[in-house]
């Protein structure tokens, strides 16, 4: 049976396609855009859009599903039901798994465990073996698996021999590689970010240097090697502004943002709220207006979620002991459409959530085209709604956001031509 789209306002940055359009899907593609379509067919599913938005299937390059080996956190499917809640068609897993994405069978799990997902999995391997960052994991035949791209995230490659090596090997298998960038001797114990509040409160904090020596190492080998790299969750200033620099000399670089980076500072960890520990931690005003900054000038390529699933008990453990991550996939649109306020047009921020993606890792996702694969969002820009713990479709709850009042709800996610979630 088919789906007929009418009336909705299009929003398709891969084309620039802006305007209210009609969309008939036919199997798991798009088989016809026009300004009015009729059917006769009687069997298909009409969804009148009128007043609402419509844009592709939104892709998220960083989340943690947990599975294999905590599955009390998140399974492949949990997440799967909570991104397309949110309007993901298409979600990339981190290997920080137990035991992590570092072979060939790892990837195949994922593979096999996806087929059942509500939205697409695609897994990415770890950069070596053990994310110990000690010896390469074996990158040929995790791409023969499905593996879209590489990275140790949670830890950082602090062998810079390992990481060059690394980056040469993404020219022979053209996927990126991922880089967390944290020099692990100075961030050490650190749990927020360091600064007066880390002091006032008692904590270990961790400096801005942490990240921007990394991400200085990994520009340079990129540049050194011409090996491609993506530089995960940026969140300082120094950061923006070096990748910003090295974009106008090389071709090989791509960089992201998390929603949370955007719109929190580490002033929302006061009353030690471990639901707004993450790493890299919550910074300032300054470094927000800088992200943003790059958004705007194509320094950072995507949005990411950084989807991070804990359980309640652990959360609870006390500030040090509570480990860093919030889950993401259902606050990430809203929280983003927001972003308008700040100067970046909807375009802008729809590109950043699915086109960026997609150039990263090279797939062919991200678009509203005729004969391309029906990923399709129906979003309500008008309705407001409260982000309450009892309605989160994922398995953990530990979000910031909880209580937060938010404008904008996706209404329907249709994946490869299957509706996955509809809101009534």
């Amino acid at each position: 049976m088919g789906i007929l789209i009418k009336n909705g306002y299009v929003i398709d940055p891969s084309t620039k396609k802006e305007g209210v359009f009609d969309i008939l899907i036919e199997r798991d593609k798009v088989s016809r855009i026009a300004k009015r379509i009729e059917t006769k067919d009687k069997g298909i599913n009409i969804i009148d859009a009128k007043g609402m938005f419509v844009f592709p299937g939104l892709i998220d390059l960083h989340c943690h599903l947990r599975e294999p080996g905590r599955e009390d956190e998140e399974t492949i499917y949990t997440g799967s039901l909570s991104a397309v809640s949110g309007g993901f068609t298409t979600i990339c897993c981190m290997p920080n798994t137990s035991p992590p994405l570092d072979n060939k069978v790892a990837i195949r799990f994922v593979i096999d465990r996806a087929r059942d997902a509500l939205c697409e999995v695609l897994p990415i391997g770890a950069i070596t073996l053990g994310r110990e960052g000690k010896e390469l994991a074996p990158y040929g035949e995790m791409v023969e698996e499905g593996a879209v791209a590489f990275s140790d995230d949670g830890d950082c490659v602090m062998d810079s021999l390992v990481m060059r090596r690394a980056l040469e090997y993404t020219k022979l298998y053209k996927k990126p590689v991922i880089s967390h960038s944290e020099d692990k001797n100075l961030s050490r114990t650190g749990v927020m970010n360091e600064g007066a509040i880390s002091t006032k409160m008692g904590l270990s904090g961790i400096p801005y240097q942490a990240e921007v020596v990394m991400v200085y190492r990994d520009i340079a080998l990129a540049h050194m090697t011409g090996g491609k790299l993506h530089l995960a969750h940026l969140s300082v200033a120094g950061s923006v502004e070096m990748v910003r620099e090295a974009k106008k000399k090389m071709k090989n670089l791509t960089s992201e943002v998390a929603i949370h980076h955007l719109v929190l500072t580490e002033e929302d960890v006061n009353g030690y709220n471990t639901n707004a520990k993450v790493m890299p931690p919550l910074r300032t005003k300054k470094d927000i207006t800088a992200l943003i900054k790059g958004l705007k000038d194509g320094t950072i390529d995507c949005i990411v979620t950084d989807h991070a699933p804990h359980t309640q008990e652990e959360k609870d453990s006390g500030f040090d002991n509570a480990p860093f991550g919030i889950i993401g996939f259902e606050t990430a649109l809203s929280l983003s459409m927001a972003l308008q306020e700040k100067g970046l047009s909807i375009m802008n921020i729809i590109s950043l959530l699915t086109t960026g993606p997609a150039r990263v890792l090279g797939i062919d996702r991200g678009c509203i085209a005729e004969g391309r694969y029906a990923d399709v969002v129906v979003f309500d820009p008008g309705r407001e709604w409260i982000y309450r713990k009892e309605d989160i479709r994922s398995k953990s709850k530990n979000s910031p956001f909880i209580g937060r009042k938010m404008k904008g709800k996706v209404l329907k996610t249709i994946c490869k031509g299957k509706v996955v979630f509809s809101l009534e």
